[in-house]
């Protein structure tokens, strides 16, 4: 079986005010969006911001977490990306978990959630490249 996730999407509490985040904070558009739900284009992937509730009974599982015991990762290209990209996204609503800094594993990283509390870790990883097309490689 082809080793791959298609779709990613998070439960949110406020359609515009996640999308309003994610504009703001990432620069990311909706390639899709309704009164419920807002699709992203990634690469390789779909990421979807979708009102809680509306999830929970599309899944019919009786309640979700909010959130889950998880995070996502934003890897950029340099480390002098981090801290900038942490600050446009406080400044779009996110709150900050842990300040960015050097993990013993080396490169940078730092923690903030957004405005309904799922976690991003933004960071730079020397040992994982960035391709063109935004793909990461795990550690070559």
């Amino acid at each position: 079986m082809q080793q791959q996730i298609s779709v990613i999407t998070l439960g949110i509490g406020d359609l515009e005010r996640s999308k309003r985040f994610y504009r703001e904070g990432f620069g990311w558009h909706p390639v899709f969006e309704n009164a419920e739900i807002a699709f992203y284009q990634m690469n390789g992937f779909v990421f979807g911001t979708w009102l809680r509730a509306a999830l929970e009974e599309d899944a019919r599982s009786g309640g979700l977490a909010a959130p889950g015991a998880m995070t996502l990762a934003h890897n950029v290209g340099d480390a002098g990306e981090v801290r900038p990209l942490m600050a446009r996204l406080v400044a779009a609503g996110a709150r900050v978990l842990r300040k960015a800094d050097a993990p013993p594993q080396g490169g940078v990283r730092g923690y903030v959630a957004d405005p309904d509390g799922h976690i991003w870790e933004i960071a730079w990883n020397p040992a994982w490249p960035i391709d063109a097309a935004g793909h990461v490689t795990f550690g070559v």
